[in-house]
């Protein structure tokens, strides 16, 4: 009884943190010095070619603003960084059965319970931060976030604010010391 108890509570803090999850990951040109870099402006053909709306695009350009400020860059005319994005969203299908139910029905291994199935769907979105060099006009950063999606306006900017966060927490990328 007691071993059941734990794998339930193992098996309900898996279920929550996987719920939750934003994969991020990213990269860099590892020959630049990003110390040089303290101030940013938004590429604005790169925002305008994002396929989304442009509420959604003014709620990921204030959330990268303010991550960006909080480490102490500054938005100008003339940046040293440009700021673009793009995403992309997959709907993903999950089938879900359950050899519990009720009625009677057929079971490859005996005639009892039979099963149910249930189908549910999701937006997973993806979402990436592109920072371009201003002088060069080189890509020299990239991030992406990849996370579940809401059609619920209060926790949709949440999860923005939260897949842009933890890109920008790979900003700027640690410099290892030989």
């Amino acid at each position: 009884m007691k071993l059941f108890k734990v794998t339930l509570i193992l098996v309900g803090i898996f279920l929550l943190t996987s719920c939750s999850s934003i994969k991020v990951a990213t990269d860099y040109d590892k020959e630049i010095d990003f110390t040089k870099y303290d101030s940013f402006a938004f590429y604005k053909p790169g925002i305008d070619a994002a396929e989304i709306s442009d509420l959604d695009k003014k709620r990921i350009l204030r959330a990268i603003e303010r991550e960006l400020v909080a480490k102490g860059m500054v938005k100008k005319i003339n940046p040293d960084l440009l700021v673009s994005i793009f995403t992309e969203t997959t709907e993903n299908v999950n089938v879900y059965q359950n050899n519990f139910g009720y009625g009677w029905g057929w079971n490859p291994y005996f005639w009892g319970p039979a099963g149910n199935n249930t189908v549910s769907t999701n937006i997973e979105g993806t979402l990436y931060i592109d920072l371009i060099d201003a002088e060069k006009n080189e890509l020299v950063w990239q991030g992406l976030g990849t996370g579940i999606l809401s059609l619920d306006m209060d926790k949709k900017e949440e999860k923005i604010n939260e897949i842009v966060m933890k890109i920008l927490e790979k900003y700027p990328p640690e410099r290892n010391q030989d």
